[in-house]
């Protein structure tokens, strides 16, 4: 038997993606645009990780202190810097390989304050 209490409509030819608690499509959904935004110290911190993504590397930045539609700009920001794909997600952005350094200098020509971290 199927479980109920999760389903509803998730993809929809209309709008694209749905969100599940709200039944909006996810570029007008009410209940992101209320998530308030991530309370950190207001450090980015430059991460290189490679677990996980058959060896390659990818550079993280974390800890911005932004929700929704200004980190997908930063990160759009930052991966044209970088001449590099990549992509936002649940609030870490993604940069394919590792550019720590160039990162680390946009983000403080842009006035944030970078820290590298991790390996």
């Amino acid at each position: 038997m199927k479980n109920k209490s999760i389903g509803g409509l998730v993809y929809s030819t209309d709008g694209g993606r749905m969100c599940p608690a709200c039944r909006r499509p996810v570029a007008a959904c009410a209940c992101q645009a209320a998530a308030p935004a991530p309370a950190g110290d207001g450090v980015a911190r430059i991460w290189r990780e490679s677990k996980g993504r058959g060896g390659k590397s990818v550079t993280l930045v974390r800890g911005l202190p932004m929700a929704g539609p200004a980190l997908e700009q930063l990160g759009k920001q930052l991966r044209t810097a970088c001449g590099s794909g990549g992509t936002v997600k649940d609030g870490v952005i993604e940069i394919q390989g590792d550019h720590r350094e160039r990162v680390a200098q946009a983000l403080a020509k842009l006035g944030h304050r970078a820290k590298l971290a991790g390996g």
